[in-house]
């Protein structure tokens, strides 16, 4: 049976806002596959924008629940928003003593020598 995509895509952004914006799970829920929706996201802007979207809300829930944690005093929580959130502050997994915080860029050339067959 072929569908309306309209119809498709409208399915699709249910089931991934219930999924949490889990593709492969709001695929098979809405009967469509993941190259349809890649598809429907090349092709249409609005649709795009609607994923990307319920993709933000996703991500609002998450830091949610995790400031939820670390209200509640959790340790591991607690230490990895430091990490992430606080690296100006100096918590970090690493800490730079050289560059003063500015990229670093160096060339290394790595030189391949074949043994020569004469003087083996």
């Amino acid at each position: 049976m072929i569908r309306n995509p309209d119809e498709n895509k409208k399915r699709l952004l249910i089931c991934l806002e219930r999924h949490l914006g889990i593709v492969s799970y709001a695929c098979e829920e809405a009967k469509v596959s993941r190259k349809t929706f890649y598809q429907y996201c090349k092709e249409d802007v609005d649709f795009k924008e609607t994923v990307e979207e319920i993709n933000e809300l996703a991500l609002d829930l998450a830091e949610s629940q995790l400031l939820k944690k670390i209200k509640e005093g959790s340790e591991k929580s607690i230490h990895f928003y430091l990490r992430y959130r606080a690296r100006k502050r100096g918590y970090s997994d690493s800490v730079d003593i050289t560059s003063d915080g500015e990229k670093i860029v160096s060339e290394i050339k790595i030189n391949i020598v074949q043994p020569n067959k004469d003087n083996e």
